[in-house]
C-alpha cells in the first residue's frame, strides 16, 4: 500500500502478507525527475520462487496492463503460499505516456537489452531496469501483444528445447507456442542469460484492451503460478487446444500499394494458398502474395497502406522443437 519511491526493488524489506505499491527509480528525465517504473509486489511468509509478470516494454501494447491488474487483485495472490509474485504493469513509462512503441528516444527497448551502465537514455534505462528489478526474478512472464498496423494470436514464444520454459509455455494455455531460443536483445533473452526461466506472452493487438484474451491470459499465468505452488489450485475451464510451431516467419511485400490480407489469425494455410492481394492507388491488382509453405496464421498486418518491404504474415511451421 505504500506507493513510495525507491532506488531498487528489495524483496526482503518487504512485509509478507501484504499487497506492496511501489514505483523504482531508474533515471532522471531533463527536469532532473526520476522516471520510475510501478511495481505491485505481495510476499508470502513462506520462501519460495519469484516470479516476475510484465507489461508494456513497447508503450502502446496494453493488453497486459489489466492482465496485472487482475492478477493483484486475484483471490488466488490474496491467498499466496509461497514465493514472491511481482508485478510491473507499465515497463517503458515514456513510452506509454506518448501512446508510442518506442522509448522517449525513439529506441525500441526490447531490442538493447541488457542495455548499458553508459550509453544512450534508452541503454541506461534499459540497464537500470534489469539491475533494479528484473534481477530480483527467478521466472518472468513478459506480456506483449501486436505492433502498430499488425494484429496477433494469443500466442507464447518460448525457448521449447529448455524444459522449464517449455512447460511453462504450455501451461500459459495459449493458441500458438513459437519456439524461438532468443538472443535478439530482448527482455526475454536478456533475462534467460541470467539463469531466469524466461517466456513472452503475446495478447492480442495494440492500444486497445481485448477482455476475452486478457482473461485467457490471467488464467494461463495463474496456471504457472499454482504449478509452482504458491497459489491455490483452481478449477478453470477446458482450454482450448494450442498449436506447437517449430519455426515462424513473417512474409513481406516486394512492392508498394494498398494490401489486403485475407486470412484470419490462427488460420491454417496450405502452401500456395492466396493470402493477399497488392493494388496500385488505382485499384488494380498488383500482386497475389501466396503461403509460401503449410502452416498457421499467427499474425497479419491490418495496415492497408504498404510500402515495399511491409509484411503481410506471420507463418509458423508446425512441429515440435529440436
Amino acid at each position: 500500500m505504500d506507493r513510495a519511491t525507491c532506488e531498487r526493488l528489495d524483496l526482503e524489506a518487504l512485509e509478507p502478507g501484504v499487497l506492496h505499491r511501489l514505483r523504482v527509480g531508474l533515471i532522471q528525465d531533463g527536469a532532473g525527475s526520476t522516471l520510475s517504473v510501478p511495481v505491485i509486489v505481495k510476499r508470502s511468509a513462506t520462501p519460495g520462487p519469484v516470479v516476475g509478470i510484465t507489461a508494456a516494454i513497447h508503450g502502446n501494447e496494453l493488453n497486459g496492463i489489466p492482465v496485472i491488474h487482475r492478477i493483484a487483485r486475484s483471490q488466488q495472490v490474496a491467498e499466496l503460499r509461497r514465493g514472491t509474485v511481482v508485478l510491473v504493469p507499465i515497463l517503458n513509462v515514456p513510452g506509454y505516456l506518448r501512446n508510442q512503441r518506442e522509448f522517449h528516444d525513439g529506441v525500441d527497448l526490447n531490442r538493447i537489452m541488457p542495455g548499458r551502465p553508459q550509453g544512450t537514455s534508452a541503454q541506461i534505462y534499459a540497464h537500470e531496469l534489469m539491475e533494479r528489478v528484473v534481477s530480483c526474478f527467478e521466472y518472468l512472464i513478459d506480456l506483449h501483444t501486436a505492433s502498430f498496423g499488425r494484429a496477433n494470436a494469443f500466442y507464447v514464444r518460448a525457448d521449447m528445447t529448455a524444459p522449464v520454459t517449455a512447460h511453462m509455455a504450455r501451461l500459459a494455455r495459449p493458441q500458438i507456442i513459437v519456439n524461438n531460443t532468443g538472443g535478439d536483445g530482448t527482455l526475454r533473452s536478456a533475462a534467460a542469460a541470467r539463469g531466469i526461466h524466461a517466456i513472452t506472452v503475446e495478447v492480442g493487438d495494440p492500444q486497445r484492451f481485448q477482455h476475452g484474451l486478457i482473461r485467457n491470459s490471467r488464467l494461463g499465468i495463474v496456471e504457472v503460478l499454482e504449478h509452482l505452488g504458491m497459489v491455490p489450485d483452481i478449477e478453470d475451464p477446458d482450454a482450448a487446444e494450442t498449436v506447437e510451431c517449430k519455426r515462424s516467419y513473417w512474409t513481406y511485400t516486394d512492392a508498394g500499394g494498398l494490401l489486403d490480407v485475407s486470412p484470419q489469425v490462427c488460420d491454417r494455410v496450405k502452401q500456395g494458398d492466396p493470402v493477399a492481394e497488392l493494388c496500385d492507388v488505382w485499384g488494380d491488382v498488383k500482386v497475389v502474395y501466396r503461403a509460401p509453405e503449410d502452416g498457421i496464421i499467427i499474425g497479419k498486418s491490418t495496415n492497408p497502406v504498404a510500402h515495399t518491404g511491409s509484411r503481410i504474415v506471420h507463418v509458423g511451421v508446425v512441429g515440435a522443437a529440436g
